[in-house]
């Protein structure tokens, strides 16, 4: 799907010089500040859209709880069903104890990312703005994921937290050794093979632990980039303003898609990623955990 949308970006970009005519433009790569000057030339773009999604999940959660019912109806029932489908979701992959332990990571993360993307397919933005005295357009706002610097911190923040979660369910000795330890049993030369061979396993796997934050930032940036880019430029392929959404209406349901999967898939492979490294305590469950 997003080989097909990147083709169809490359063909909006053959046009550009029609689209631009046209009073079109492009998304820019880094986010702006929609305010001239100090003391607000700190706020980008990208940082409305995201305190704006914040904004609206506490309003949805205090909808939820303002008249809380034994008998859950309505909005709560709605609410319940979101949060406790959430909840099922990443307990099938973490475990109980685990999901209980960092659901409110991984349920606010998919609800940020989500609602990020879909406020992003708004009207308007990326598209209401100023132009400065240089003929640089400037949106007052704009997608929070096709910002790289929100997908950094997202990954950036749950890799301080996996090595929390990752450390205190192993202990210091326990998680080294799940990385570079010889899984098996082995004797003699066998043995001392096979913690040669670990060890060099073991700092790919290190390496591996270093570049997840970089993949998971860049692969919900460039996904949410693209999208928006490629309706940008297909708007821009048509001069009158009131039927310049029609050739990225199709697409627009496709953005649709398109957020639910990336916000799924950033917290999937969060979760997958801890589970891989606490599984071995699988078994423990009924014993208590650290």
């Amino acid at each position: 799907m997003r080989t097909f949308i990147t083709i169809i970006s490359s063909l909006a970009l053959a046009g550009s010089a029609s689209a631009a005519a046209s009073g079109g433009h492009q998304l820019p790569l880094f986010p702006e500040s929609p305010f001239n000057g100090a003391p607000l030339s700190w706020i980008s773009n990208s940082m409305i859209m995201v305190w704006i999604a914040t904004l609206a999940i506490v309003f949805f959660c205090r909808a939820a709880t303002k008249k809380m019912s034994m008998v859950p109806a309505g909005f709560q029932n709605f609410a319940e069903w979101v949060i406790e489908s959430l909840y099922n979701f990443f307990k099938g992959i973490l475990g109980d104890h685990l999901a209980k332990r960092t659901f409110w990571f991984f349920g606010g993360t998919f609800l940020l990312i989500l609602t990020v993307n879909y406020l992003g397919l708004f009207p308007g933005v990326g598209t209401m703005g100023n132009t400065d005295s240089h003929g640089h357009f400037k949106g007052f706002l704009r997608g929070g994921n096709a910002d790289l610097n929100m997908t950094g911190a997202m990954s950036l923040t749950f890799a301080a937290l996996w090595f929390y979660w990752a450390f205190s369910e192993n202990g210091t000795k326990g998680f080294f050794a799940h990385i570079f330890a010889p899984k098996g049993e082995f004797t003699g030369i066998m043995k001392v093979g096979m913690i040669a061979i670990f060890g060099l396993v073991g700092v790919l796997e290190m390496v591996s632990i270093a570049v997840r934050p970089l993949a998971l930032s860049f692969r919900l940036f460039g996904n949410i980039f693209g999208g928006e880019q490629t309706l940008e430029q297909l708007m821009g392929l048509v001069s009158i303003d009131a039927l310049k959404f029609l050739p990225a209406l199709p697409f627009m349901f496709m953005e649709l898609l398109v957020g639910f999967v990336q916000a799924l898939v950033f917290t999937l492979l969060s979760a997958v990623f801890l589970k891989l490294i606490c599984e071995h305590s699988d078994h423990a469950e009924g014993e208590g955990h650290h």
